[in-house]
């Protein structure tokens, strides 16, 4: 058996990432074995991954990485705000969204390599590490030889948008404003009809009697203005430009000689139900108070 010295439990715990008294533990339960050791804690880590995985997680961050007009952005969840801003879950996003880069989607990307291990077994000590369940929820992907850019506002808000034409500053510049504003669509045409006709009927229902009773065509006139203004309202190219109110992003785009061909948006926990805790009462709770 070899001797558990410091150095031994230092060499585990940098090629492991796991705990000091860990990697103890696992040299002592393998005498010393230092690949076995590892192995176990590794074994160990997926165990602990199993036992977390069904707890809620919607908090996290999106991650980005490009190669030229190829850009993709990944979401990754924690349970807590808290491990979200740990160097180690950013870390693995970060490495995470550059693997990405090679991945046709998430389940590929589980199996894509970080320094000699699949994704999803550096998730899983991840967990082992951080405590927290940790899930690769979705990415997405842009590969195009247009202007494409990817912007993250506080690792929250990721957006992918592809220029035609333009320069590399303006579609950054759509990207920033995608995230600010979300917009349903790019442009009027691409408005469903049943929104449109939803939106009608909506507008009719609120209007009083006496402008109900206008002659048709000034009431069609009535109700087209409302619904331009709703439309301006859902499509990227109707929004004032936040990046000069003074125009719309369409009227930016223009000028430039370009189109925005599409975009992609991710918001971290979008479409998550979360779990309200009350932290409070559940410490009373703990302390024999309530």
């Amino acid at each position: 058996m070899a001797e558990i010295t410091a150095s031994l439990v230092k060499e585990l715990r940098e090629r492991t990432g796991a705990g000091m008294m860990e990697c103890k533990k696992a040299l002592t339960e393998t005498g010393g074995d230092i690949d076995a050791a590892a192995e176990n804690l590794r074994k160990s880590g997926l165990a602990k991954a199993d036992k977390k995985a069904g707890r809620v997680a919607a908090e996290g961050r999106i991650a980005t990485a490009q190669d030229g007009g190829k850009a993709v952005l990944v979401e990754i969840n924690s349970e807590t705000d808290f491990v979200a801003k740990d160097e180690n879950f950013i870390a693995f996003t970060d490495a995470a969204a550059k693997a990405a880069l090679g991945a046709a989607d998430i389940e590929a990307l589980k199996g894509a390599k970080i320094d000699g291990q699949t994704v999803e077994e550096t998730r899983a000590a991840l967990i082992a590490k951080v405590g927290e369940n940790v899930q690769l929820r979705r990415m997405v992907a842009i590969d195009s030889s247009n202007n494409v850019a990817a912007y993250v506002h506080g690792g929250r808000i990721g957006v992918l948008v592809e220029v035609k034409g333009g320069d590399a500053d303006l579609a950054r510049g759509i990207a920033m404003h995608i995230a600010a504003m979300n917009p349903p669509y790019v442009k009027a045409a691409d408005v469903p009809a049943d929104f449109i006709e939803k939106e009608k009927e909506i507008e009719l229902a609120k209007m009083s009697d006496k402008d109900k009773a206008k002659p048709a065509d000034i009431l069609e006139k009535i109700i087209s203005g409302k619904i331009n203004k709703i439309v301006n309202e859902v499509t990227l190219y109707g929004q004032p430009y936040v990046l000069n109110t003074d125009q719309t992003v369409e009227q930016a785009v223009k000028a430039a000689g370009a189109d925005v061909v599409g975009f992609q948006r991710l918001a971290v926990g979008e479409g998550i139900e979360k779990v309200v805790e009350d932290y409070a009462a559940e410490v009373m709770k703990q302390a024999g108070l309530a």
